[in-house]
């Protein structure tokens, strides 16, 4: 780790493996949020908004342990301070979940993790740059530990899983304290067709810390949130169709959902097999980019993981860079039923980060999907279901129904401790549970369909029949040759070079999700960062989008946007108080934060946003 004078107004970096990312935590004010929500001193230490990277340099000068900054987070989630015996009372001082709810439980073996991993530090081991960091992890991601994994359901509670999930182990190996799980879209969106996002039954409502009325989306709702709120540096999702990337859009933080199979999903509750990704949330780029180094590798227990076309750099750390790097490049965005049907006023904030993007060098082509029209309906709103009923040969959900079966039986047969052994059973359980699990059509506001998805999936019995393999390779041959490797492929007439000449990337402003729901199906990389707010004070994001294995390209452009923003705000003197000019990454306030509605409102308003309140975010 590289010593450096933290200065925290600088957006510079060193550009080197060994580097320091500084945050601006000195300079964001707390004083506009509710006051059980604003982060104290950690042993004098100003830790808001902080970066993985300061982490460290507080770790390595000595000036924090472990032990301290675990037992702060732990008290970010909920603190009891007990008074004196005589009174025979405890006084619950609430932070931050009992509104947010975005964690499930807390790890009952963190501080003596973290103090094993502070002598093994005082011995000079120091196990990689996440040495001694808390995480949350989702709890659809095994744990074989005192914790539970029950993807937010009440019919696992008990198990015993056979091994920690790959990514786990892998973070256990570099260090990272697992200091939790979060909550999720129950079994990850699953079960039903119209749901509150964010909720499930062990859980509770995840909400949004920007407005608390408003959805956080999903799946991968607590793993954005718990990142978004301060209580840790680092979380980790999981997403089929949108459940990485929507979570990290509308919370404010940086996300990468990576192509499939760049990390294991062993030990992952699982739905798809040709969809399922595992990716980081950080606050900045360089966070998630450390997160994605610890978890993406090959696992013999995922096929996927180990094909022959597999390519993951030495670091994906060496791909960050700064907004001088813009000077030349050229990125794609995709048009029809995309850009053109990009709502505003959110649309505006959108066409200053990218007047800013082309300012500092970069070309901006404007390109199609010759997919768009047939996967998408007009209006670009993300469908995973589109052609369910009508034309199931061709059905993104036709895949997945049948996945989800055979794959969740196979899982499900591992687990000792209880008697649920096939999706049957757990449809059965949340039949007979209907006053906390709401299995019928009406039974919890929170699943108005019941479990309609799951009896689907059902009736499929897991055969791969003529329709299944029929849909399987529409949806990918569209989203991929028809859909993104078409769409970076330059257009004639912006072409230096050959007719194979590719774009960079492929920039989005996807708050309705369409874009990320073809990259979902062709398996393909996405990543998004916060440029900035809207007019109800909702983060907007940027995504980026490549083809398969080019997840350090996403890094790379990411990291140099970022920068670019946040020289932006610098050269130009806005204040952290001018939430409305600013632009990146803006702490939430916490508005409403006393609402607790459920179903909880649609992230995002605009005129139409209504015609799909209820529609899930898979």
């Amino acid at each position: 780790m590289a010593q450096a004078q933290i200065q925290p107004t600088s957006h510079k970096r060193i550009l080197s493996h060994d580097f320091v990312v500084v945050s601006e935590s000195q300079i964001i004010p707390q004083n506009e949020m509710p006051e059980v929500f604003r982060l104290p001193s950690c042993s004098g230490h100003n830790l808001y908004e902080i970066s993985v990277d300061e982490i460290q340099h507080l770790f390595t000068t000595r000036a924090l342990t472990s032990v301290q900054y675990v037992q702060f987070c732990l008290d970010r989630v909920q603190r009891v301070i007990f008074l004196p015996s005589s009174s025979m009372q405890t006084l619950n001082i609430s932070k931050v979940n009992p509104y947010l709810e975005a964690v499930i439980e807390t790890n009952p073996e963190a501080l003596d993790h973290a103090k094993a991993l502070d002598e093994e530090r005082r011995l000079g081991k120091i196990r990689g740059p996440l040495h001694g960091v808390p995480v949350f992890v989702k709890d659809n991601m095994a744990t074989a530990d005192r914790m539970q994994t029950t993807g937010g359901s009440w019919v696992l509670l008990g198990c015993i899983v056979p091994k920690d999930a790959h990514i786990v182990r892998l973070l256990r190996q570099a260090g990272a304290i697992i200091l939790g799980k979060t909550n999720l879209d129950e079994w990850a969106g699953m079960r039903g067709s119209i749901y509150s996002l964010g909720y499930s039954a062990r859980g509770g409502q995840c909400r949004n810390p920007y407005l608390l009325n408003r959805s956080a989306n999903g799946s991968s709702s607590g793993s954005a949130v718990s990142v978004s709120a301060n209580i840790v540096p680092l979380a980790f999702g999981t997403e089929t169709d949108c459940s990485v990337i929507s979570p990290g859009m509308v919370n404010g933080v940086v996300a990468i959902k990576p192509t499939v199979g760049l990390t294991s999903r062993g030990g992952i509750i699982p739905i798809s097999e040709t969809q399922d990704s595992i990716g980081p949330y950080g606050r900045c780029v360089a966070d998630a980019a450390r997160a994605l180094d610890v978890i993406a590798g090959p696992d013999p227990d995922d096929k996927f993981s180990t094909v022959p076309e597999r390519r993951q750099p030495k670091s994906y750390c060496d791909f960050l860079t700064d907004r001088h790097s813009l000077k030349g490049a050229r990125f794609g965005l995709p048009m029809k039923r995309f850009w053109d049907v990009a709502p505003y006023p959110q649309k505006a904030v959108a066409e200053r980060a990218l007047r800013l993007i082309k300012e500092a060098g970069a070309e901006i082509i404007p390109v199609d999907m010759p997919c768009a029209d047939e996967r998408l309906d007009e209006d670009g709103i993300w469908d995973w279901e589109r052609y369910g009923e009508s034309r199931p040969e061709i059905s993104e959900i036709t895949v997945s129904k049948v996945q989800t079966y055979y794959l969740m039986n196979e899982y499900l047969g591992k687990l000792k401790n209880i008697p649920i052994k096939t999706l049957e059973d757990v449809v059965q359980f949340n039949d007979e549970n209907r006053g906390s699990e709401g299995g019928h059509e009406g039974d919890l506001p929170a699943f108005p369909d019941g479990q309609r998805l799951f009896r689907k999936c059902v009736e499929t019995k897991g055969i791969k029949d003529e329709t299944y393999y029929a849909a399987l390779k529409h949806i990918q041959t569209q989203c991929r040759k028809n859909g993104i490797d078409a769409a970076l492929r330059c257009p004639p007439e912006h072409r230096k070079g050959s007719e194979d000449e590719m774009l960079d990337a492929l920039l989005f402003f996807d708050v309705k999700a369409g874009g990320i729901q073809i990259a979902a199906q062709a398996g393909y990389p996405v990543m998004t960062l916060p440029i900035g707010l809207d007019p109800d004070g909702m983060p907007l994001p940027l995504t980026l989008q490549h083809t398969a294995w080019q997840d350090e390209k996403l890094v790379k452009w990411a990291s140099a946007i970022e920068d670019l923003l946040k020289a932006h705000n610098e050269d130009n003197g806005i204040s952290p108080l001018a939430r409305s000019q600013r632009m990146g990454r803006i702490p939430p306030t916490y508005k409403n934060h006393l609402r607790k509605n459920i179903p909880v409102d649609p992230d995002y308003e605009w005129p139409g946003r209504h015609r799909d309140q209820g529609a899930p975010l898979k």
